[in-house]
C-alpha cells in the first residue's frame, strides 16, 4: 500500500497541469506569490495571508500547506493542487470536505500570480477539480465564496453554472466585508467543452471518501 497516493494524482486540462501540492512546488508557489497576487489595495482572502512581510510570507505559506498536508484524512481534508502552465507553478486551486462520506459535498479556494490573470486560467482550474470532484469522488454538491468586491472570482463561478446561497459578514483588514456564499448542484454544472484528464485516482478514492474503490 502506498503511504501517500496523492503523489500520483494528476488532473490535465488543455494548458493546465494540477497536481497535490509537494515541496519542490511549494518553492515555485512562494516565488509566484512574492512577484504579486492582487493590488496592494484589494484583499481578495478572508485571511490576509499577502499582507504577512516579504521576509515572512514564505514561511508562512509552506508551512500552512504543511499543516493541510499533515491533518488530511477521510473525516476532513484539503488537497492543494499546485497549478501548473508550461511546467511552472502558477497558483494553487484548493478542493475540500468535511465528512464527505455522508454530505457529498466539497468546497474550493485558488489563486494565482496576478501577471497570469485575466487569461480565464481561473476558470480552467475550477473547472478541473469540480469535474474531478463530480466525476471521480461522486460529489453532490460544491460550494465557494467570495468577497461582493471581487468581481472576477464571482464571475468564474457564474460561468461554471454556481448559484448565489446568500452572504455573511466578515472582518477584513479591520473593516466589514460582505462575503457571498456560491453552490453548484452536480446536475447544473456548465462543463467546458473540453474534457478532464485525470490519473492516479483509484488510489486516492479510500483516503478522500472514505469508501474503498470498487475493482
Amino acid at each position: 500500500m502506498d503511504a501517500w497516493p496523492l503523489r500520483h494524482l494528476v488532473l490535465r486540462t488543455p494548458r493546465l497541469e494540477l497536481r497535490p501540492d509537494d515541496d519542490a512546488g511549494l518553492a515555485e508557489l512562494v516565488e509566484e506569490a512574492l512577484l504579486g497576487v492582487h493590488p496592494p489595495d484589494e484583499m481578495p482572502f478572508a485571511v490576509a495571508w499577502t499582507d504577512a512581510p516579504r521576509e515572512r510570507l514564505g514561511v508562512n505559506v509552506v508551512q500552512h500547506f504543511w499543516a493541510l498536508r499533515a491533518s488530511l484524512s477521510a473525516r476532513r481534508w484539503e488537497v492543494n493542487f499546485l497549478v501548473r502552465l508550461d511546467g511552472r507553478v502558477i497558483g494553487v486551486q484548493g478542493l475540500s470536505a468535511e465528512s464527505f462520506a455522508v454530505l457529498g459535498e466539497v468546497g474550493t479556494g485558488s489563486w494565482i500570480g496576478r501577471r497570469h490573470q485575466g487569461r480565464g486560467i481561473g476558470t480552467e482550474m475550477r473547472a478541473a477539480v469540480v469535474a474531478f470532484a463530480f466525476d471521480h469522488l461522486g460529489a453532490r454538491l460544491a460550494r465557494s465564496g467570495a468577497f461582493a468586491d471581487n468581481p472576477a472570482s464571482l464571475a468564474v463561478s457564474r460561468r461554471l453554472g454556481y448559484r448565489p446561497d446568500g452572504t455573511f459578514a466578515q472582518v477584513r483588514r479591520g473593516a466589514r466585508a460582505e462575503q457571498v456564499r456560491l453552490v453548484l448542484a452536480r446536475e447544473d454544472f456548465r462543463r467546458p467543452a473540453w474534457a478532464l484528464g485525470a490519473a492516479g485516482v483509484t488510489s486516492c478514492l479510500e483516503l478522500l471518501t472514505g469508501r474503498e474503490p470498487v475493482e
